[in-house]
């Protein structure tokens, strides 16, 4: 946490309302919360905001003055979040940044991270790029049909690990990759290699819908997340198998959700997700 859909849904709020305003501001606590960059920290104030997007997990800003164009990138991490001043927040010592602005309809952006899994990039237009390359593989919610089963023709490997693989595909991590999974019928431990055309089609039409529906609720607020209007995300609310070791399948099949035990828990149902062959 937090994921594609958190990210995608912090973005979307910061687009609109700081988009096209002016950083008037920026206070950085720790020196070692940014990665790259600390020395260009001045350059920002003046600057507009020009740009809101996201890339995987990450939330990145795009900033103009007279000099140019320059970058700051929010990696949320574990427990990371972007928050409005007008937020309700939690351990105010774990505010890391504050970025303030005038002309928009927030006056200050803050980067909350507690256990500092997370850090911000300040970067340039090389900079970003070379970012993107090193840890981004392919946007499960732009990626074409086409590309994503050429991925997956040319991969090996269990099924679920290769979703949860940022440099393959970016933004999918443990909690919609088993919803993802579940929905789509297949085992965790699915080997991709088994796998036909027309079961990687169908997967590929139950990812984009998953993660379009979690967009659509606000992400999923399981533990630490919260929008930076400080609202939780509602998609929590339609998991099928995350956090539900022992409870019946929600489908009609009279199976009971297990839990694999691994780095990452898997949940899935062993009726549904069986490990026979999905070709």
């Amino acid at each position: 946490m937090p994921e594609l859909p958190e990210a995608e849904v912090v973005a979307r709020q910061i687009r609109a309302r700081l988009l096209g305003a002016q950083m008037t501001d920026v206070w950085i606590g720790r020196e070692d919360i940014v990665r790259e960059g600390y020395a260009t920290a001045s350059w920002y104030r003046g600057a507009t905001l020009q740009s809101v997007d996201r890339y995987g997990k990450s939330v990145v800003l795009g900033f103009v003055n007279r000099q140019g164009r320059r970058y700051v990138v929010a990696e949320l991490g574990m427990t990371g979040l972007l928050l409005f001043q007008s937020a309700p927040t939690k351990h105010p010592q774990h505010v890391h940044v504050r970025l303030s602005f005038e002309g928009g309809h927030e006056p200050e952006l803050r980067y909350w991270n507690p256990r500092r899994f997370g850090r911000l990039s300040l970067l340039d237009k090389d900079g970003l790029d070379r970012y993107r390359i090193r840890r981004f593989g392919l946007d499960p919610i732009s990626v074409s049909q086409q590309d994503f089963v050429r991925l997956l023709q040319e991969r090996r490997g269990r099924l679920k690990a290769l979703l949860m693989h940022q440099q393959a595909i970016a933004g999918i991590g443990n909690i919609y990759a088993n919803e993802i999974l579940f929905r789509a019928g297949l085992h965790p431990d699915h080997q991709i290699s088994r796998l036909s055309v027309r079961k990687v089609e169908t997967l590929y039409v139950i990812m984009r819908e998953v993660l379009d529906e979690a967009i659509k609720h606000g992400g999923s607020s399981v533990r630490d997340f919260f929008a930076p209007d400080g609202s939780e995300g509602q998609y929590k609310r339609r998991h099928l198998v995350y956090g539900k070791e022992g409870q019946p399948c929600s489908n009609p099949c009279g199976g009971v959700i297990q839990r694999l035990r691994g780095e990452r828990s898997s949940f899935f149902c062993p009726r549904c997700q069986s490990l026979r062959s999905k070709r």
